[in-house]
C-alpha cells in the first residue's frame, strides 16, 4: 500500500493505455490485468479498453464483448486463411449497431460470406475498409451487396475499397472526409456516378484514386467543387484529363498525379486542357524536376498549394510539354535533380522564361554545365534569370575542378553585365572543401560549403 504507484487515483491509472505508442496494445492491456487483483478490477471495468476485436478466437471474442459493455467496437477481419471452421463471426443487430470501425481483408471468394451477415444498420460506423486479393479474372471483381448495413452509411468518415465494387457508396456520404479507391473494375463506376458521389460528400479532405479513374459517362461542362480538399492523389494508366477538368481544386490543396504513359499517348490526355480550375497552380513559386530513366517527376509548389506529377515514360520532352502549359514567370526557386535526360536547348528556353528565379539548385546532375551554360550572358542576347542570387551545387561526381572553372566564367560574365551572384554554395564532403575557388570569389559575394538544408 506504500508503493508510489498506488497513490495514483484509479480513474487516472485507467487512462494510461491511451498514451501508449505500441503495435501490441491488446496484449499489453491483458498484461495489466495480471499484475494484481486491484489493477485487474480497474482495467477490466474500463469498457473502452476492450473494444478491438479480430473475431477469430471464439473465447476471446466473448470475453471482450462482455467487457466492452455498450462501447463502440472496432472489428478487424483477416480472412487470408479462409473462414475458420468454428466461425465466431455472427453479428446481431446489437453488435452491428455498436460498430465504429470495420476492416476486412482476405481472399475475394470470402466477400459474400462476410458481407451477407452485415445487413443490419450501423449508425455509429465511421471507418470502413474492404481490401481483397485481386481475382484471377479481372472481370470478376467481388461485389458488395446493396443491403450492406441496410444501405445507410451516413455516419461514415473514411472509406477504402480495394479490388471490390459496389453502387452503395455513391449516396448518404455527407460526413465522409477520406476516400480511397483502388483498382475499381472497369465500367462499374461511370464519371457521372463519381461526380455525383463527390458532390454528395462536401467535407472530403483526402481523396485517392489508384487506377480507379472512370473513362465513361463523363458529363461535359459539369464542375464539382471540392471546397474542403487538402490532398488528392491520382495514379492512372488511362486518360484522366476530363475528370481533372471537372474538379475545382481549392487554394492550399496538394495534388499528386502519377500516370503510366504509353509512348503513343499524348500528354494532353492526362492533364486538364485548362488549368483555371487547378487554383493551386495559379501562383507557384518553386519547381523541382527529377528526370529518371523510367519516370519524370515534377513538383510545383507555392503559397496556394502544391502539385506533384510523375509521368511513367522515359521521354524527357514531356517535362517541357507540361512546363509549356504553365506560367513560370513567378518561379523563384528551381531544383534540378539529375539532368542527363533533359534536352539542352529546351532547358535553356525554359530558364529564359523564369524571369524571377532567385535560387537554382543543381543536385546530382551528370552534366551541370548545361544549365550553367544557359546562365552565361555570352550564350544569349537576353539575360537569363536576371534576378538570380544563389546557385547551389550538390555534386554527383568528383570532376568538380572543371565545373568550378565553368561556373567562374559564367559568374564573371554576369558580373560584367551588373548581375553579380550573391551566393554560391557547394553541398558536399571534405573532397569538395579543398577545391580552389579563389578566382570564383572575385565575382561571387559569398562562397560557402555545407550540408543541404
Amino acid at each position: 500500500m506504500l508503493a508510489p504507484i498506488n497513490k495514483i487515483p484509479p480513474e487516472i491509472l485507467a487512462l494510461v493505455p491511451d498514451f501508449w505508442d505500441t503495435r501490441d496494445r491488446d496484449q499489453d492491456v491483458i498484461t495489466l490485468t495480471h499484475v494484481c487483483h486491484a489493477w485487474r478490477e480497474i482495467f477490466i471495468s474500463r469498457s473502452s479498453l476492450w473494444t478491438d476485436f479480430d473475431w477469430l478466437d471464439e473465447e476471446k471474442t466473448q470475453v471482450y464483448f462482455e467487457r466492452s459493455k455498450s462501447s463502440p467496437i472496432n472489428l478487424s477481419l483477416d480472412l487470408n486463411r479462409g473462414i475458420p471452421p468454428r466461425d465466431p463471426f455472427q453479428p446481431t443487430p446489437h453488435t452491428t449497431g455498436r460498430l465504429k470501425s470495420l476492416s476486412v481483408k482476405g481472399r475475394s471468394e470470402n466477400v459474400e460470406a462476410v458481407t451477407s451477415r452485415l445487413s443490419h444498420p450501423a449508425p455509429l460506423l465511421e471507418h470502413l475498409s474492404m481490401s481483397f486479393d485481386p481475382p484471377w479474372w479481372p472481370s470478376h471483381y467481388p461485389a458488395l451487396p446493396p443491403a450492406l448495413f441496410n444501405g445507410d452509411l451516413s455516419s461514415l468518415r473514411t472509406l477504402r475499397l480495394e479490388f471490390v465494387h459496389t453502387e452503395l457508396p455513391w449516396r448518404n456520404m455527407v460526413n465522409l472526409t477520406s476516400l480511397a479507391l483502388t483498382r475499381l473494375q472497369s465500367g462499374t463506376v461511370s464519371g457521372g456516378q463519381l461526380l455525383d458521389f463527390l458532390e454528395s460528400a462536401p467535407y472530403l479532405k483526402e481523396v485517392k484514386f489508384y487506377y480507379a479513374t472512370p473513362t465513361t459517362g463523363i458529363q461535359d461542362g459539369r464542375l464539382v467543387s471540392l471546397g474542403c480538399l487538402e490532398s488528392m492523389v491520382i495514379e492512372a494508366d488511362v486518360p484522366c484529363s476530363t475528370l481533372l477538368e471537372q474538379l475545382l481544386i481549392p487554394v492550399g490543396a496538394k495534388l499528386k498525379l502519377r500516370v503510366d504513359l504509353p509512348n503513343s499517348s499524348p500528354i494532353e490526355q492526362y492533364l486538364p486542357r485548362s488549368l483555371d480550375n487547378l487554383r493551386n497552380l495559379s501562383n507557384f513559386t518553386a519547381v523541382e524536376l527529377y528526370p529518371d530513366e523510367n519516370y519524370q517527376d515534377m513538383k510545383f509548389s507555392g503559397p496556394n498549394g502544391q502539385v506533384k506529377m510523375t509521368l511513367g515514360n522515359h521521354r524527357a520532352d514531356l517535362i517541357f510539354k507540361v512546363l509549356a502549359k504553365l506560367d513560370t514567370s513567378k518561379t523563384e526557386r528551381l531544383i534540378l535533380n539529375r539532368d542527363y535526360l533533359l534536352d539542352r536547348e529546351s532547358l535553356c528556353q525554359e530558364l529564359l522564361l523564369m524571369k524571377n528565379l532567385r535560387t537554382l539548385t543543381l543536385s546530382r546532375c551528370d552534366i551541370p554545365c548545361t544549365p550553367i551554360y544557359a546562365l552565361d550572358p555570352c550564350s544569349s542576347e537576353v539575360m537569363v534569370c536576371p534576378k538570380l542570387e544563389e546557385l547551389v551545387l550538390v555534386p554527383y561526381h568528383r570532376r568538380m575542378s572543371h565545373i568550378i572553372v565553368r561556373i567562374t566564367e559564367m559568374a564573371a560574365a554576369r558580373a560584367s553585365r551588373g548581375e553579380k551572384l550573391r551566393t554560391f554554395r557547394i553541398v558536399g564532403g571534405p573532397e569538395e572543401v579543398n577545391l580552389d575557388v579563389s578566382e570564383l570569389r572575385k565575382y561571387v559575394c559569398n562562397v560557402e560549403y555545407g550540408p543541404m538544408v
